[in-house]
């Protein structure tokens, strides 16, 4: 047979989709509308849950008390502190709080407040996981081996021990913002109770700040106690080994420094002096000395050096009688002339005055030169005294180093020796201090009103932890939703024409009713064949021809006209991809639908290892297709006749499933003998074949047909599958008129339809369908 290609074209062309958008708001509310049952099913579990804990949970009361950590509360009594940083006060904050969380403290208020004899501390009321560990150790112990009773002293320890467990269980305990206050609570089921055990949990924290001071403070007093023994022990040693060591070595220090330093320092002093001295009449000596080798006349001149060096008043004397009188001769000379006698006179005197001076000159001289060598003399006795002392005192530098060693030491003995006395001083007075570093700023009162369970609270995260566990499941299946639901869906997965829906009929109402009987008109007009009455599934589209079921199979057959027009006998296979998806009740009606219209129509089961069409007859067949096929029997010895419709059905026996190569046989030429010896007896073929999934049956009957409605069922054929065999069977998709969707929910339909298209319109135009004697489908 030729094969015909078809394929749908849409009259309008595809919406263009903008990439940018990724939510599809009307998709969102119909999936939300679609799953709204889970949702609610959700949320109804949710508060069932939280209203059931709600009544059996045990009412839990908190008390909270607030201590602040101040530093000034002892700035009286400690020394003057520099401000500490924010890293600081964290640090110092945290180990408060650790302080208060600690296991050595939660012991203290046990003991305090005797919470190990309280049974409501130390067996609490247990919830139903308790009651069960309890349940499961007590049939462990009596299987093991039993162990010492244990003494009264263990017991009360253990129950001390669990009374400490259940306080830090209890207890929270947390800094409040950043500020230096403390938050400290306490819950318990009876509300005087936590007031109780949070009250005495500050006074505790207050009376281990006092006593960790206390103990801190004795501790470092004993310890400083013995430090400043030994101490005072070890400097007076070091003192009577400096003394010791002096007096051995001879190191007499009158002022503070050794006798030999002293003597040496003078005598530098004095050497200086006496260098100083001696340069000074040298320097006096030599200059007279060189005035009186230029003789009595040059004496005259330089006298002056010797008036002002010395206090000679008769050299001063002379020296003034000597430049008067050359005053005077000068005028007599001018006015007279040097041979005056007057000025020969003055010039005579002139020169017994210049003697004069030269012997009064060379007097100085010798007392210059007498206190010269006195000078000389003095520094090199001095020198002398040096050397001799610079040698005693090389000695005693070296004894000085080991000296100074004993002096180092006895000095640093007696400074850290007063220093820890100080301390020691200090830890004394500190030890009576009764200030601690904290106080109460907020007492625990006795709660009024349980702080668990928060009823509100609890109702409102049941109903939040219900509407996300609902969408997360409604996610869920919306994302596992991998069938066919609309018509769009089999158009945009298959890009096949969509043919309609077929509701679900019911089979067991469908069975139990008898069809009516036929007319006497319908029985004469009816083709030749065995006559059958066919069960009511099979005439759902004759019984209700104004239905939904029979508008949608009578849209295939308009699908399949348009197709197949010009054929004179027109095959068509109904198929499906799995088994049960009810391609045999449609092949049926739709074969039943056409031959009402006074169409001759055959409706061949040929679905060799599965006849579900022939299973729908009243009664079982003695032959069927495969023995038409083997040329048996004639065709119409094996066909049945429906007389009120008029439809022919060619059955299979159940002897068909035990044939092993049912595809050859499909295939065989005894099929196409059959075929061709039927085209001028009927206009229709409809053949119902097997599955395409499982067997491969119906591809090897593709050459006789001409044209395949495909049939899957609504929300359980995986539009993977469907998918997968239209891609690998090109020859079978090119001739698929349309898909059918079987098996329908109606009332659920428009659920999965988007806003506005058909499917969402079906209550405007159900009055349009008329089910009449088919009450089945629904």
């Amino acid at each position: 047979m030729d094969q015909v290609n078809f394929r749908p074209r849409t009259i309008f062309p595809s919406e263009t989709r903008d990439n940018d958008t990724f939510i599809d708001l009307d998709k969102l509310w119909a999936a939300a509308i679609r799953r709204s049952g889970i949702v609610v099913v959700c949320l109804i579990a949710t508060v069932a849950l939280a209203g059931l804990y709600l009544v059996m949970a045990q009412p839990i009361y908190t008390a909270l008390t607030q201590i602040l950590i101040d530093e000034n509360l002892s700035r009286y009594a400690d020394d003057a502190q520099d401000s500490q940083s924010a890293q600081q006060i964290d640090n110092r904050m945290s180990s408060a709080v650790e302080i208060l969380k600690s296991k050595a403290l939660a012991v203290r208020v046990v003991d305090k407040a005797k919470l190990d004899q309280n049974d409501t501390v130390v067996n609490p009321p247990q919830s139903p996981v308790d009651l069960a560990k309890g349940a499961i150790r007590s049939v462990v112990a009596l299987l093991t081996p039993g162990s010492p009773p244990a003494s009264e002293e263990d017991i009360r320890m253990g129950r001390r021990e669990k009374a400490a467990a259940v306080l830090q269980q209890s207890l929270t305990v947390e800094r409040v913002g950043r500020s230096s206050v403390i938050a400290l609570s306490v819950r318990s089921p009876d509300p005087q109770l936590a007031a109780m055990i949070t009250r005495t949990y500050a006074e505790s924290y207050l009376t281990e700040q006092l006593n960790a001071n206390f103990d801190a403070t004795e501790r470092a007093s004993l310890w400083l106690q013995e430090r400043l023994n030994d101490l005072n022990s070890r400097s007076q040693q070091a003192s009577l080994a400096v003394e010791q060591f002096k007096t051995q070595h001879g190191l007499v220090s009158p002022r503070g420094e050794l006798l030999s330093t002293q003597q040496l320092s003078d005598l530098n002093s004095q050497l200086i002096v006496a260098q100083a001295d001696a340069a000074t009449a040298s320097a006096r000596y030599n200059q007279y000395q060189a005035i009186i080798d230029k003789g009595p006349d040059a004496a005259v001149q330089n006298a002056v050096i010797s008036a002002r060096d010395t206090d000679n008043t008769v050299i001063q004397d002379l020296r003034k009688r000597y430049i008067n009188i050359s005053d005077r001769e000068q005028g007599i000379i001018q006015q007279f002339g040097a041979n005056h006698p007057q000025a020969v006179a003055l010039k005579t005197e002139k020169s017994e005055l210049a003697q004069q001076i030269y012997r009064e000159l060379q007097q100085l001289t010798g007392s210059f030169r007498n206190v010269f060598e006195v000078a000389s003399s003095r520094e090199k006795s001095l020198r002398e005294s040096i050397d001799r002392v610079a040698g005693r005192n090389s000695e005693a530098n070296v004894s000085m180093v080991q000296l100074r060693e004993l002096e180092q030491r006895a000095a640093a003995l007696k400074t850290l020796y007063e220093s820890y006395l100080g301390r020691f001083e200090e830890a004394t007075q500190r030890q009576s201090f009764p200030i601690a570093k904290a106080r109460v700023i907020s007492d625990a009162g006795l709660p009024t009103a349980p702080s668990s369970p928060r009823k509100t609270l609890t109702m409102a995260l049941s109903i939040v932890l219900g509407l996300l566990i609902g969408g997360a499941a409604a996610t869920l299946l919306e994302f596992r939703e991998r069938f066919f639901r609309t018509g769009d869906d089999v158009q945009e997965k298959l890009g096949l024409r969509f043919l309609g829906y077929l509701p679900k009929v019911s089979g067991a109402s469908a069975e139990e009713t008898p069809p009516p009987a036929p007319t006497d008109a319908e029985a004469a007009g009816a083709p030749p064949g065995n006559p059958i009455s066919f069960r009511r599934l099979m005439r759902v589209a004759v019984e209700a021809p104004r239905s939904q079921f029979a508008e949608t199979l009578r849209n295939a057959k308009l699908a399949c006209d348009i197709m197949l027009q010009e054929r004179k006998c027109r095959v068509i296979g109904v198929v499906s991809c799995l088994p049960g998806e009810g391609k045999s009740m449609v092949a049926a009606n739709f074969a039943g639908l056409i031959a009402s219209t006074g169409v001759r129509t055959l409706v061949i089961d040929a679905d060799l290892r599965n006849p579900g069409l022939s299973r729908m007859l009243a009664s079982e067949p003695e032959v069927g297709l495969v023995e038409v096929v083997l040329q048996q029997t004639p065709w119409t010895n094996a066909a049945r006749v429906d007389r009120r419709s008029r439809l022919t059905i060619l059955p299979m026996t159940t002897r068909s499933k035990q044939l092993a190569h049912t595809s050859e046989l499909l295939a065989s030429s005894g099929m196409s003998h059959f075929l061709e010896s039927i085209k001028d007896t009927f206009d229709v073929i409809v053949v119902d074949l097997a599955p395409l999934l499982p067997v491969i049956d119906a591809k090897a009957f593709e050459p006789y047909v001409d044209g395949f409605v495909f049939v899957t069922e609504w929300g359980v054929t995986p539009a993977k599958a469907v998918q997968s065999i239209i891609r690998s069977e090109p020859q079978i998709a090119s001739k698929t008129v349309g898909v059918i969707l079987n098996k329908t929910e109606m009332s659920e339909l428009h659920r999965y339809a988007d806003p506005g298209s058909p499917e969402r319109l079906h209550s405007s135009y159900v009055s349009y369908y008329k089910e009449g004697s088919a009450s089945a489908p629904r």
